[in-house]
This record gives structure tokens, sequence and C-alpha cells, in this order.
């Protein structure tokens, strides 16, 4: 029986390379959206006291922000700092390292900043749990591809591609419960019922709709259509958990749908930066690994960007 799982487990990981730009490509979203947030926002937003509590916040914590005197020319210096180390996450560059330093940042504004909303608790969260893969990739970039079908050379990269493999099923497992959550504690709240949440977020001062965007559509949401956005939100989120169990050929449709879904609450309620990070954790839910982008485009700027320069060379030999 347990030569059987052996075979089967080495087979698993023979045939799937678990390091490829899929993955790559959701680090590279979630990363920019924290640089953005960092960027654009002073360390006076982020660190101002709240209910008699100093902040940053570093009382049993290793927060990156707690490495400099609670000034905020400090502040900003280390929050210039996290934007330029992120800047290195976004591009790709040796996922091992970089890997580290994507989650103490994430971490790090987490723990000691008062001024968050969830895409930072999300982003603190996911990663945490990308670190087993990051750690196992070898490669320089996180944008070249692995051949699958090759022979493992060794025991080492057998362990890697296990350890990554299973990390990426934790990750969509984790990703499910998250939706699944957030659906059944809406259920518990009697506006979701009976259909009318939307209408009270969009009147939110501080969450709710622009003025402009309040105009538009205030006699839809004063109408009873007002229950097609709300139940709606609920019905996909409850059918992102169900495709936790779906074949990979119909996750690009829920894939579209969801991604829809919080472009509609970037725009609405101004949530970029959350819209950003769920992106990110879409693509690691519901793109399979082996399912690579091909960024056609830019490559073929790069190769033709190379060949002139080689052309220039060889004019002036």
């Amino acid at each position: 029986m347990f030569e059987t799982l052996n075979i089967k487990i080495y087979k698993w990981a023979n045939d799937n390379v678990p390091w490829t730009n899929v993955y790559g490509l959701a680090r590279s979203i979630m990363a920019l959206s924290t640089a953005l947030t960092l960027a654009l926002n002073d360390s006076s937003i982020f660190f101002r006291p709240g209910a008699g509590q100093e902040t940053p916040y570093c009382n049993g914590t290793y927060s990156i922000f707690c490495t400099v005197p609670n000034n905020h020319i400090y502040l900003n210096l280390i929050r210039w700092i996290c934007v330029i180390l992120l800047l290195v996450v976004v591009s790709g560059w040796r996922p091992r390292l970089t890997g580290i330093i994507h989650w103490w940042i994430s971490y790090s504004l987490q723990v000691s900043a008062m001024t968050i909303d969830g895409g930072e608790q999300v982003s603190a969260v996911f990663t945490l749990l990308l670190l087993p893969i990051t750690l196992t990739d070898s490669r320089k970039w996180h944008w070249e591809n692995i051949k699958t079908g090759t022979d493992l050379i060794n025991k080492k990269d057998l362990y890697f591609r296990v350890i990554a493999l299973t990390t990426f099923v934790f990750i969509r497992i984790q990703i499910a419960i998250l939706y699944f959550n957030s659906a059944t504690a809406k259920l518990a709240d009697q506006d979701w019922l009976n259909g009318t949440a939307v209408y009270y977020y969009a009147q939110d001062p501080m969450l709710g709709f622009p003025p402009l965007l309040h105009t538009l559509f205030n006699d839809f949401l004063s109408s009873p259509l007002v229950v097609i956005p709300t139940w709606g939100t609920l019905i996909i989120q409850l059918l992102l958990f169900a495709f936790l169990f779906s074949p990979k050929s119909y996750r690009k449709y829920m894939f579209i749908i969801a991604i829809l879904m919080h472009e509609i609450f970037a725009v609405m309620f101004g949530l970029i930066s959350f819209s950003m990070i769920m992106l990110g954790i879409l693509i690691l839910y519901l793109r399979p690994l082996e399912k690579q982008f091909h960024f056609s485009l830019g490559k073929r700027f790069y190769i033709s960007h190379l060949f002139m320069k080689r052309g220039d060379a060889g004019k002036s030999l």
C-alpha cells in the first residue's frame, strides 16, 4: 500500500510544477496593491492613536515599523523603503528571498497600522501561506517557465515539489473557507436576508457611494431591484466556496464572475487595494497552475529590443 502511495506521490509531483507565472502574477498583484497603499498615504494616516493606544503598535510584534523611533519622519522613511522592496517583489526577482520580505511588510502593516481594511488582513495571511512555495522556488524570476513531465533529479526536488503542491491545496481550501465564512456571516444579518444591505452600505458616510454614483443609482437603490446586488453577492460567494470541488474546466467562468464582483466593489465603494488583493487570491484559487499566462506582447517587445541592441552592436564592429 505504501509503495503504491509513494508511486502516486512521485507521479503527482513529476506531472505538476507548482512554480509557474500563475502564482507569480498573483504575488505581483498583491505586492503592487500594498505598494500603492503605502505610496499614496502618509504615515500619519496609518499610524494615528486610537482608543488609548499609541501607534505604530509594537507590543509583542516584529513589525518593520517598530525598528525606528515613533516619529513620522522615520516612519515615512520606512514606508518608502517598503514601497521600493515591494516593487522588487512585483518584478518577480528571486521569489525565495522576496517571499519573506513580502510577508514581513504585509504582516507589519497589519499589526502596526490603525487605519487598514480587510485587504491588508488577507494579504498578511496569504503571503504567510505562500512562504513554503516561495522558499522552495529556485528560479531567478517568478515569470520563468519550468517544463512539466521531466524526471525529478533527486529527492530534494521531489520534497520541494510535494511541499509546494501541498501548500497550494491548503491555500485553495483557505480561500474557499474565506468566502464561505463571508457568506454565512452575512446570512446572520437581517438586512442581507431581506435584500436591502447594499442600500445601507451605499448610504454609509465612510464606505458609501461617491456623490456622483449615488445620484446615478439612487432610484435603483431605492427600488425593490436592490435585492439583485444584495442576494447576488451572497450567491456568488457561496458559489465560490462550491468551486473548491469543481472541475478545472469550469473555473474560468467563475473567475470572470468573481472578478466582476470585486471590480464593482472597487468602483462603487472605492475598495481599490482590497479588490487588487482579492484578484491575486482568485488567481491562486481558480487559475490552474499549468495554465500559465502568455504575455506575448511584452515578450515580443523584449525580443525586438534585444535584437535591436545586438544589431547596433554589430554595426559598431
